[in-house]
């Protein structure tokens, strides 16, 4: 029985050591490979948890330790590689930038460890550490193999890279699709998706990547200013329908004289 408790920690050590070889590329100067091993990293990232979910051996040492290869991975190597690839020429701008987002990555691991047990698991609390790598990594890997270095490139990284440094750390939540239940669910209608799904990012992987990680880093504050929205309009409904109906004022008061 002890073996299936290593298991989870053999893919948490698979993601400590994308991060690693993703930071030595980023170093040497092959930016698309570093990027696309801080995706390989969070490839193996899911497969840690979910195994470690199916198998029941999730222990207090795997937590702590997949926590320490996330930093790792979706901290050090994404702002390492943002800052040689991009924010280098801005100085200490630039690299104070890549240090927030490390920062701010850490932080997010930490309230997560520390609210895992307290808050609802249908929700993230921030931007899960791993999308935002994933959206600074799958950026870089669009404009290396696809559009080519935009006009102006490091400002936009620069930007991103504050941004997502602040999505991390915010209270803006996000779906975590961890209560999905496939039981109930026609199995046919899911293979059928999840080709179509596969067929979409095999034709263009770098753009397909790049958007859904998009439109996940979107969906959190696009979803809180929709519920800001509902609730405005709620609550102008309720003051709308407790207003006191007033006469004009030109209007004679009538009081009639029952006898």
């Amino acid at each position: 029985m002890k073996t299936i408790y290593l298991i989870p920690n053999f893919f948490t050590l698979g993601n400590a050591f994308c991060g690693f070889y993703s930071i030595i590329s980023a170093i040497n100067g092959r930016y698309t490979t570093a990027a696309i091993f801080i995706l390989i990293a969070g490839l193996f990232d899911i497969l840690d948890g979910k195994i470690a979910r199916v198998t029941k051996s999730s222990t207090k040492f795997g937590v702590e330790f997949d926590s320490l290869a996330d930093l790792i991975s979706f901290g050090v190597a994404p702002g390492l590689l943002v800052y040689l690839w991009a924010l280098k020429p801005y100085g200490k701008v630039g690299w104070l930038a890549a240090f927030l987002f490390v920062v701010c990555g850490a932080l997010r691991l930490a309230r997560f460890n520390v609210l895992v047990d307290k808050v609802s698991m249908d929700r993230f609390i921030g931007l899960p550490i791993p999308m935002a790598a994933g959206t600074l990594s799958s950026s870089i890997i669009l404009q290396e193999q696809v559009t080519g270095q935009l006009p102006n490139h490091t400002i936009l990284m620069a930007i991103l890279t504050y941004v997502l440094a602040l999505l991390m750390v915010s209270g803006i939540k996000y779906r975590s699709f961890k209560k999905i239940s496939y039981r109930n669910k026609n199995p046919y209608h899911i293979l059928v998706m999840a080709t179509l799904v596969l067929i979409v990012i095999a034709a263009h992987p770098e753009i397909m990547i790049f958007t859904l990680f998009s439109i996940f880093t979107l969906s959190g504050p696009v979803e809180l200013l929709l519920s800001r929205q509902k609730k405005l309009r709620k609550s102008e409904g309720t003051v709308q329908g407790n207003e006191v109906k007033s006469y004009p004022e030109d209007q004679p008061l009538t009081i009639k004289n029952e006898q």
